[in-house]
C-alpha cells in the first residue's frame, strides 16, 4: 500500500489560512492579535489622530523647497544657454508648478509641527494620571505624515503609542516613533477602523484628503447615531483648511443634519487649545468619578475578564 504523507494541521496549512474559505479565520485574528497586545501592554483606552499621509516636518519641507530652488536656477541659467525660448518657457512653467507644491507643503507642515506638539502634551498629562493601565494613548494609523507626527509627539513625551498600520499595494510602511509592541499591521480595512473606534475616547482630526473624511464621519456617525456605549470628544483641527473643505452650515440650513449635531464636534487653531479641550472632556466624561462598573470588568482589556466581549462600542438592539 502507498503510503499517505499526513496532511498538515488546518491552522498551519498556509494554502487554506490563505484561501477564500479561511477568511473568516484572518478577521478574527486581525481581531484577536491586537486584542492580546493591548492587554500585555496594559492600555485602557486611547485618543485617535487622523490626518494627511502626505505632510513632512517643517525643517524637511523647508529644505525641500531650499533644493528646488537651487537647482531650478542652476537648470534656468542651461536653457538660457542652450534653449529656444519656446522650451525655456515650457521649463519655467514646470518649475512654477513644482516650486507652488512645494511652498504648499512648506504651508501644511505647520499641522505636522502641531500633531507633533499636541501628542506631546497630551502624552505629558496622561502618563501624570494615577492608574493602572495606560490611559489615552495616542494613536495614529501607523504610516508618515500627520500619523507619524502623532507618534513621534508621544514617543518625544516618553510614552507608549499605537500605530495600526494597513497593508496596501504601495507598501504603507509603520513610522519609526510607534512603541514596536503596539505597531499592528492590517489586511482590513474594516478590521482597523474596529480598533480605531473600540478603545478610542477621543478623535482628534488634522487636515487630509479621503482617508481622513471617510474616517472622521464614520466615526462621527456613529457619535450622531448614539452608536458609541460612552462619550466621544471629536476635535477638528485646523478650521481655515475644514471651512474651505466642508460646509457644514449648509449641512443644517438643508435640513440633512440638524443644529445640535454641530455641537458633537469642537474646533482648534492651535495644540494648546485642542489640549485644553481634549484634557476638560477627558476629565470630565472618563475621570471625574468614574468607577468601574459593579461585577464587571473595567476595561474590556481587563485580564480577569476571561475574554469576555462586552459590548463596549455599539448599543445592540433585541
Amino acid at each position: 500500500m502507498t503510503k499517505i504523507n499526513s496532511a498538515p494541521l488546518s491552522y498551519e496549512d498556509p494554502a487554506f489560512i490563505n484561501s477564500p474559505d479561511g477568511r473568516v479565520l484572518r478577521i478574527i485574528a486581525e481581531y484577536i492579535k491586537p486584542l492580546a497586545h493591548f492587554r500585555r501592554e496594559k492600555i485602557q483606552d486611547t485618543v485617535v489622530f487622523f490626518g494627511s499621509a502626505r505632510f513632512n516636518a517643517l525643517d524637511d519641507a523647508s529644505r525641500s523647497l531650499e533644493m528646488l530652488d537651487a537647482a531650478g536656477l542652476a537648470k534656468t541659467a542651461a536653457v538660457e544657454k542652450q534653449q529656444g525660448s519656446s522650451e525655456q518657457a515650457a521649463s519655467g512653467s514646470a518649475n512654477h508648478l513644482s516650486r507652488a507644491h512645494a511652498e504648499a507643503a512648506v504651508e501644511m507642515a505647520r499641522y505636522y509641527e502641531d500633531a507633533r506638539k499636541l501628542a506631546y502634551l497630551l502624552t505629558e498629562w496622561s502618563m501624570s494620571l494615577e492608574h493602572k493601565r495606560h490611559r489615552f494613548v495616542v494613536t495614529s494609523g501607523g504610516g508618515p505624515g500627520i500619523m507619524e507626527a502623532a507618534n513621534r509627539g508621544a514617543s518625544e513625551a516618553g510614552g507608549k503609542t499605537i500605530g495600526l498600520n494597513i497593508r496596501l499595494p504601495f507598501e504603507q510602511a509603520p513610522n519609526p516613533y510607534i512603541t514596536p509592541s503596539l505597531s499592528l499591521d492590517f489586511h482590513y480595512f474594516f478590521m482597523r477602523k474596529f480598533w480605531f473606534a473600540y478603545l478610542a475616547k477621543a478623535l482628534v482630526v488634522f487636515p487630509g484628503g479621503f482617508g481622513t473624511l471617510d474616517e472622521m464621519f464614520e466615526l462621527l456617525t456613529l457619535t450622531q447615531t448614539r452608536k458609541l456605549a460612552k462619550e466621544m470628544t471629536i476635535v477638528v483641527y485646523g478650521p481655515q483648511y475644514w471651512n474651505e473643505v466642508i460646509n457644514l452650515d449648509t449641512l443644517v440650513k438643508k435640513g440633512t443634519i440638524s443644529p445640535d449635531d454641530l455641537k458633537l464636534l469642537h474646533f482648534a487653531d492651535t495644540p494648546e487649545d485642542a489640549f485644553s479641550i481634549l484634557r476638560d472632556s477627558l476629565t470630565r466624561n472618563h475621570l471625574a468619578g468614574k468607577k468601574p462598573e459593579a461585577g464587571g470588568p473595567e476595561t474590556p482589556l481587563d485580564e480577569e475578564s476571561e475574554m469576555s466581549l462586552r459590548p463596549e462600542i455599539t448599543k445592540t438592539r433585541p
